[in-house]
């Protein structure tokens, strides 16, 4: 496994009270941000710093069930690894590709632009996840290291990357003063919540410990306050870049998903439970997508 991942692809731990205590720290940062800063605070910045501490909220929430969870079977393992697949296709679809096309003709495109520019950016991104993926190869001594297989890694990065557009979304919104940016940061909060579940169920079903793979969940929604302050501070290049960051984050998760995720999900013989699964993770976040706009 590449050396950069593998501090966060160890399955065993000597403790477990740092992690949960960074979890822990984790929700009560972002709380607190939640609860002081108005939603109606002059500076966009600040809006935006709410608006992106909401989303890292909801997806270390969405993860903090995993504390309780013991020991996955192989084939619910399977079914979720096929789940998080479900959710993260219907994300590409409905949170970044038709977003990113709108955001493209907001910015000035034809029809005909914005395809060719979200196409490009999905291509950049299949390719950066690609040669990623070179450098992350299963080893097979990963196992008997202690190491969680590489490409469910690279499922978490893609998910990570996920969210740096989605707190761009909300940094604009927020920056730009525009009057739906709160339901904005609402939405894409809600769809954080089983996002950060299934971050922390794929790594806990693949042999972490619960407690690490509960921080990594949530340590993954941290990237959508950061991206957030930083394009509410340059929101008029932020608006421009926005449907690039859509597109590059759609390539990496297509490919995540079809490249790695989803043979995953099958090696093991309950190909037809991880089928389902994803199924039911395109439905559950087609749904919030849709119904929560």
């Amino acid at each position: 496994m590449n050396r950069v991942l593998q501090p966060f692809a160890y399955t065993r731990t000597q403790v477990a009270w740092p992690y949960v205590a960074a979890v822990l720290a984790i929700v009560l940062a972002a709380l607190w941000l939640v609860a002081t800063i108005p939603v109606d605070d002059g500076s966009g910045i600040r809006r935006a710093l709410r608006g992106g501490a909401l989303c890292a909220l909801a997806t270390a929430l969405g993860a903090m069930p995993v504390w309780v969870v013991k020991r996955l079977p192989q084939q619910l393992a399977d079914g979720l690894l096929g789940f998080g697949a479900g959710v993260m296709l219907a994300a590409t679809a409905f949170s970044l590709v038709l977003p990113g096309l709108a955001a493209a003709e907001q910015a000035g495109y034809t029809a005909w632009g914005a395809a060719a520019l979200i196409s490009a950016g999905v291509l950049l991104g299949a390719l950066a996840l690609l040669a990623l993926d070179r450098g992350a190869v299963d080893d097979p001594r990963d196992a008997q290291q202690h190491l969680v297989p590489s490409r469910v890694m690279l499922f978490v990065i893609a998910i990570v990357l996920h969210n740096v557009p989605e707190g761009m979304a909300v940094g604009v919104a927020a920056g730009g003063g525009l009057s739906g940016a709160e339901g904005l940061a609402m939405g894409i909060s809600l769809q954080d919540i089983p996002e950060g579940l299934v971050v922390a169920l794929i790594l806990a079903g693949a042999g972490m410990a619960r407690s690490k793979a509960v921080f990594i969940g949530a340590l993954s929604g941290v990237a959508e306050p950061v991206a957030a302050v930083l394009s509410a501070w340059a929101v008029g290049v932020s608006a421009l870049l926005l449907p690039w960051g859509l597109a590059f984050a759609a390539g990496a998760m297509l490919i995540a998903v079809g490249h790695s995720v989803i043979p995953e999900s099958t090696r093991h013989g309950y190909g037809a439970t991880a089928s389902l699964g994803l199924a039911i993770g395109f439905c559950l976040m087609m749904t919030l997508d849709t119904a929560l706009g």
